[in-house]
């Protein structure tokens, strides 16, 4: 099992930047491949970014290519999403995820953390 946790939302303004944590409770950090997502208001939830146990392997939904970069620390039982160029569209609450390697579907959830960009 794992528990997730995650922090850095806030309020930023368009075009500012902000960086999420999300730490992980356990010692079996690097059997999970790591996702970001996120609900905004009235839409469904989105997958933002991804990246394998390892990190050498990471995918972005195309909406933050180039703006968004997920990246992880395993020996913090960390990972990470910095979020450049935000724009008001990106305010949602977001979430950290973790899947067992191999596995398809992700398990293990954070509660989420609100980002708001204001426009």
């Amino acid at each position: 099992q794992v528990q997730l946790v995650e922090s850095g939302g806030g309020l930023v303004q368009a075009g500012g930047s902000l960086r999420l944590s999300c730490v992980a409770s356990g010692r079996s950090f690097t059997t999970y491949d790591m996702g970001w997502f996120r609900q905004g208001p009235g839409k469904e939830v989105e997958r933002v970014a991804a990246i394998s146990w390892d990190g050498g392997s990471t995918d972005y939904a195309d909406s933050v290519k180039g703006r968004f970069t997920i990246s992880r620390v395993n020996t913090k039982n960390t990972v990470y999403l910095q979020m450049n160029s935000l724009k008001p569209d990106d305010t949602a609450v977001y979430y950290c995820a973790a899947r067992r390697r191999y596995a398809t579907t992700y398990d293990h959830w954070g509660q989420g953390t609100q980002v708001t960009v204001s426009s």
